[in-house]
């Protein structure tokens, strides 16, 4: 099948809140090709613990891709104990110049209960707006719901995921089967 024909896969929505000296990454389960759901189970959110130091990741863009950039931030990690910005940076320092890396189709968001950041392939390692930050092929409804959530009562968890449900709600790539990692602020 020629490339410009291959319908492209879709379907990752990851939220990152962070309220109340927690913060949570949740990402739904859905992996769709072209028109196809091939899988509603994924898991896009994982926690890391190099050297002792636990942090969260979610993903959005391809899987091997992604795990090699979880692999990659885990070895800076090790090397940068407990720094999870310089740890970023130098990940989105490899990713833009390594003619390998740049081939890579992701994003991440990461914390460690003190910092959220969002990682892309142009380098940039942004620490959102208004605590929380959204990637993926639902990303800007579930920012959207989430920003207007965050003024009510409701904590991280319960933020992210009534966001992550009405994104689902309306992106057709997202489904409500939900991983969710918590981590309290280091």
């Amino acid at each position: 099948m020629a490339k410009e024909e291959f319908p492209g896969w879709h379907g990752t929505t990851i939220i990152g809140v962070r309220k109340g000296g927690q913060v949570v990454i949740a990402g739904d389960g859905q992996v769709s090709l072209g028109q196809t759901v091939i899988k509603g189970t994924a898991r896009k959110v994982r926690r890391l613990s190099p050297g002792g130091q636990d942090v969260i990741c979610g993903f959005a863009g391809s899987t091997a891709d992604a795990f090699t950039l979880l692999e990659r931030l885990e070895k800076k990690l090790e090397a940068t104990p407990g720094q999870l910005a310089r740890a970023s940076v130098e990940l989105a320092k490899d990713w833009r110049t390594d003619k390998y890396l740049q081939k890579l189709e992701a994003m991440l968001i990461v914390s460690d209960g003190s910092e959220l950041f969002v990682i892309t392939g142009a380098g940039d390692v942004l620490e959102p707006e208004h605590d929380i930050a959204a990637i993926g092929s639902g990303g800007n409804y579930a920012l959207a719901a989430g920003r207007a959530l965050m003024t009510t009562d409701l904590n991280a968890e319960e933020i992210a995921r009534q966001a992550m449900a009405i994104a689902a709600d309306i992106c057709v790539y997202t489904n409500g089967n939900l991983t969710v990692e918590t981590i309290k602020r280091a």
